[in-house]
């Protein structure tokens, strides 16, 4: 009986030791599997996750029309599905350049932080930036219809901020402003609590990849020059700034040539081009290369007529970050024009822009018409400076580490530089989001 009964035990025991090894294995192969299947999951995710912010683009950019409709349109955007804001900024934000061609992707978290504004004083020209924020909202209403890159909300997407949020964000400081003129009195634009009270602050840290350690905004500046021109090549002046003809620019014959082409005088009588380019004006070699680079130049002509030119096409190639200027192969045609030109599709939709409130930068990834205060410290003091992002450029694109101030209009390059000298070359930026 005893000798049955230890038999038993040991069955039983044998038993339950076979089911329990089987429950383990069974286990741990479940939990294998899950593993696998959530890594090919995250790498699906990693695939696609260009996917949604391109849709969502695209789906903003078929919904712009006019004025009153574009407001209405991307408000109901918004509330068509909190689901797809999350989505925006959960996914890692891609970065595209001037072409609008994938460059790499960043997690937003890496560029833009919520934080509160610092307390003092934000200063600038209450005139001048009404002016730029009245221009830039305008732009807005009468070419977004065939300007879809200004649908981008750029790299602010991942924190959940929206076409309508900037032009929400334009409308009321437009408002702020021209109560507080009108009554005579320091915008409330100024005080860093009100700013706080009434406005998401978003806090960009810059993003270099040359550059890693880099956490501040290289902030540097541009100008308008005035430059001595004439009507005639002569010995003095000899080196044209050109128009395209309307009739010519379908025919893009421009894109063929390179900087050096032009100025080797193609253009010019005798040359294999002569008649296709209207001549504007003839400038020293330095005043070509400063208004190349600043994009508006304002030349005072022997006879005595004074104007703005403003780029208006380029011949298609890159600008080469780092290549001397009179080594690059881009060139721009100009047009005149009535004010210092910012940002605009095409010459005649270019916005007004002022110096002391404008930031050039990247458009495409960053977003037109974001409000920016940058802060650094002076005399041991904290500064802060509040601008729109009105302008941008070919070194901007993509670049989510450097802002260009329009500084003034100058005589020459020493008036230029004794001004910026009190100006930083890196600073903390924050953007302004209406609350």
């Amino acid at each position: 009986m005893k000798i049955l009964f230890n038999q038993k035990f040991r069955l039983t025991v044998g038993c339950v030791a076979l089911l329990l090894a089987s429950l383990a294995s069974s286990y741990l192969y479940s939990q294998s599997k899950t593993k696998q299947l959530a890594q090919q999951d995250q790498s699906l995710t990693e695939q696609e996750n260009f996917a949604p912010l391109q849709s969502q683009i695209s789906l903003t950019s078929n919904q712009f029309v006019d004025q009153q409709t574009s407001d209405e349109t991307i408000g109901k955007e918004n509330a068509f599905s909190s689901q797809q804001d999350l989505l925006a900024a959960s996914a890692p934000y891609p970065v595209v350049d001037e072409f609008k061609k994938y460059k790499f992707s960043i997690n937003g978290s890496q560029v833009v932080t919520p934080v509160k504004l610092p307390s003092s004083k934000v200063n600038f020209n209450q005139g001048d930036l009404l002016t730029v924020l009245v221009n830039t909202r305008k732009y807005f209403q009468d070419h977004g219809s065939e300007d879809p890159d200004i649908l981008r909300t750029g790299i602010l997407a991942t924190q959940g901020v929206t076409v309508a949020d900037v032009l929400k964000t334009l409308d009321f400081m437009i408002v702020v402003l021209k109560e507080d003129i009108a009554n005579n009195r320091a915008t409330r634009l100024q005080d860093p609590k009100f700013i706080n009270n009434n406005f998401r602050v978003i806090k960009w840290t810059a993003h270099n990849p040359k550059n890693k350690k880099q956490k501040q905004l290289r902030i540097t500046k541009y100008a308008v020059f005035t430059h001595t021109g004439s009507r005639e090549k002569n010995s003095t002046y000899n080196t044209p700034i050109y128009s395209l003809k309307e009739n010519s620019i379908t025919d893009k014959f421009y894109t063929r040539y390179t900087k050096q082409d032009v100025l080797s005088g193609i253009y010019e009588p005798g040359g294999r081009e002569f008649g296709k380019v209207q001549s504007l004006a003839y400038l020293t070699r330095t005043g070509l290369e400063e208004a190349l680079m600043q994009g508006t130049v304002l030349i005072n002509f022997t006879d005595g007529y004074k104007a703005f030119f403003n780029v208006d096409r380029n011949n298609g190639m890159s600008y080469i970050r780092g290549l001397k200027a009179t080594a690059q192969k881009r060139y721009w045609y100009f047009r005149e024009v009535d004010a210092i030109k910012g940002y605009g599709y095409k010459i005649d939709a270019k916005i007004s822009i002022k110096p002391g409130v404008t930031f050039a930068g990247d458009v495409l990834n960053i977003g037109l018409g974001k409000v920016i205060i940058i802060e650094h410290t002076k005399g041991g003091r904290k500064h802060l400076q509040m601008g729109v992002m009105a302008d941008t450029g070919g070194a901007f694109l993509p670049n989510l580490y450097q802002l260009d101030f329009l500084a003034g209009i100058f005589k020459s390059q020493k008036e230029f530089s004794q001004n910026i000298s009190q100006l930083p070359e890196y600073a903390t930026a924050y953007f302004l989001v209406k609350k």
